[in-house]
């Protein structure tokens, strides 16, 4: 049996992957570009190799973690695991003596160490720390159902538990964007919810920060590709498809650029929701889901990389900033880069008006307020990706296509399908995973 994967992102590689190492199928994975990674890969900004965006990772991606270990690579290895410390710098105060937001779980089970956290959090009132642990307590309750009608705004949902607003502000927002790169006033509250349930409620270790002590390419992409190719995988890269090739209800090829075909007998579309669109336009079995895939909305996520001298550092790995245009600073010291900052702006804002030389000089004189210690960055590189992650609106959940096609041996895999993650690593993995099963559950079938 042979099953074509198309696109080498991470839900194409984890199905690639789980399937290669099932040993039902010979693979065959092809990418349009020249390297694997999809949307969280590397580049190159003067001797060193960054992510193109600070992709978080945290404790509850256990997929993630399982494709890191049927890999072969020990998590130690790549990443430094931390309990959650979150601290949250606010712009207009931060030469004054207020107190920034601040808090660490504790060493209990779950849910506790996050009770704890939020009970004894620095920079809040009791009050605003009494609605957050009411907001927390309540989570478990919040099941919206499956219609779009059903579903209501992060913001609404802060609203009815009476959240103040500098906790939304502080706390609230940043999260929301951290984790769904839509603003709290039309993100999905089911989506956020979940993500939050995953990450604080059922165990403790859930929560931890995973830091990568490299660039991500190098964490799960070129290792995956190599255990790949050594359980008898094909790998093409460079190399666009530009049609399937259909005959009824079945899907016969893959039709390459050169025209060339690769004929199989499954086939999962691991493509972004656009690609993917267009890999079916002209088809009328895919009417549907093309349809379907056009509702879809991208949201852009900048990242400004300031080289720093190498004694530069931030008080964490990650730190909030609110009042400014940068949202997040990441210190990649952990990453064997010191004194390397990413700063991080998610969503849509007046900021894609600037160029990058604006941009920068916006972001460097942010952190000066927040910093004014710090000398001036070495040098500067900003990368847009503007088509980073679906918009995570209210309802979106019952946009989401699921994994099986029109097509009796067709199947779709990305973070936007019918998961219930937003657009994130663990996601796409998860998605891959869930293709790859049914995939093997057909081929048993027909053993």
């Amino acid at each position: 049996m042979h099953t074509v994967i198309i696109g080498a992102g991470w839900a194409g590689l984890a199905a690639a992957v789980e399937l290669s190492r099932g040993g039902q199928s010979r693979v065959t994975l092809v990418e349009a570009a020249r390297q694997a990674g999809g949307r969280a890969r590397s580049v190159s900004f003067g001797d060193s190799q960054v992510d193109n965006g600070q992709h978080l990772l945290i404790g509850a991606y256990h997929q993630t973690l399982q494709l890191l270990e049927s890999i072969g690579i020990d998590e130690a290895a790549v990443f430094t695991r931390r309990p959650l410390q979150l601290l949250v710098r606010n712009a207009t105060t931060a030469t004054t003596h207020h107190t920034a937001v601040h808090m660490r779980t504790a060493r209990l089970p779950a849910p506790l160490h996050m009770l704890w956290a939020l009970a004894g959090a620095g920079g809040l009132s009791w009050s605003e720390r009494w609605r957050a642990l009411r907001l927390c307590a309540a989570l478990p309750g919040f099941k919206p159902g499956a219609n779009a009608d059903d579903d209501i705004s992060v913001s609404d949902l802060l609203r009815h538990y009476r959240q103040p607003p500098r906790l939304i502000t502080e706390v609230w927002e940043p999260l929301c964007l951290a984790t769904m790169n839509t603003p709290v006033q039309s993100a999905s509250a089911a989506v956020f919810v979940r993500v939050l349930i995953d990450a604080f409620i059922h165990h403790r270790r859930d929560s931890d920060l995973l830091i990568p002590r490299h660039d991500l390419g190098a964490v799960i992409p070129a290792p995956a590709i190599n255990t790949l190719r050594k359980l008898g995988g094909e790998v093409i890269l460079g190399c666009k498809v530009k049609a399937l090739d259909i005959d009824g209800r079945h899907i016969g090829a893959a039709v390459l650029g050169d025209d060339s075909r690769i004929e199989a007998d499954q086939f999962i579309i691991a493509t972004p929701p656009q690609a993917s669109q267009r890999l079916f336009d002209a088809q009328p079995l895919f009417a549907d889901t093309r349809q379907q895939l056009s509702q879809f909305d991208s949201a852009p996520i900048c990242t400004v990389y300031l080289q720093y001298p190498v004694t530069v550092s931030a008080e964490l790995p990650m730190v909030g900033l609110t009042g400014s245009v940068g949202q997040w600073l990441f210190d990649r010291r952990e990453c064997g880069q010191p004194g390397l900052m990413a700063v991080v702006i998610s969503g849509r804002g007046a900021h894609e008006q600037l160029n990058n030389e604006a941009l920068g000089q916006q972001i460097i004189s942010e952190l000066a307020l927040f910093y004014p210690h710090w000398p001036a960055p070495l040098r500067t590189f900003v990368i847009r990706e503007k088509r980073a992650t679906f918009v995570c609106h209210r309802g979106i959940n019952a946009q989401r296509p699921g994994h099986r096609t029109a097509a009796d041996n067709g199947w779709l895999a990305g973070d936007y399908t019918d998961t219930g993650y937003p657009a994130t690593l663990e996601g796409a993995v998860r998605s891959g995973y869930r293709c790859a099963e049914l995939v093997k559950t057909v081929l048993s079938a027909e053993c």
